[in-house]
């Protein structure tokens, strides 16, 4: 009877952990709404985040559109648009700020990214 309880207790407890878990990234409002633009000037569904290796530093963030969610891309949904991350980034890029800068000089996104260890001069590069 107590071994029934405690099982049913840990399945609810696992159920309310994976609705409650917190999304890779966040995106600022600024950002998504670029994303919006991009999206549907494209009329694509999703925007991917990747990383690849290049650069001083290691790493550099790459988007592509997308028209579907791949078998192993997390999803996530932040301030109404939809960015799949590869499974390869995935790992680099958690706890991530996504923004979207635009002044007289520059018009980009650009990662706020806790886990980098250091970026290059040019801010294109990073490491983990």
């Amino acid at each position: 009877m107590v071994h029934s309880s405690l099982v049913a207790l840990a399945a609810s407890a696992a159920r309310a952990t994976s609705r409650l878990r917190r999304a890779p990234i966040s995106v600022t409002d600024v950002a998504a709404e670029r994303v919006k633009a991009l999206l549907s000037k494209r009329n694509k569904e999703y925007l991917r985040l990747g990383v690849k290796r290049r650069g001083c530093n290691g790493l550099a963030y790459t988007l592509n559109y997308a028209d579907e969610k791949g078998k192993f891309d997390e999803l996530v949904e932040d301030h109404g648009v939809r960015i799949l991350i590869e499974p390869a980034a995935l790992m680099h890029v958690v706890g991530t700020k996504m923004d979207f800068v635009e002044d007289r000089i520059r018009s980009e996104f650009v990662f706020i990214n806790p886990n980098s260890k250091g970026e290059c001069g040019c801010g294109e590069s990073f490491t983990t």
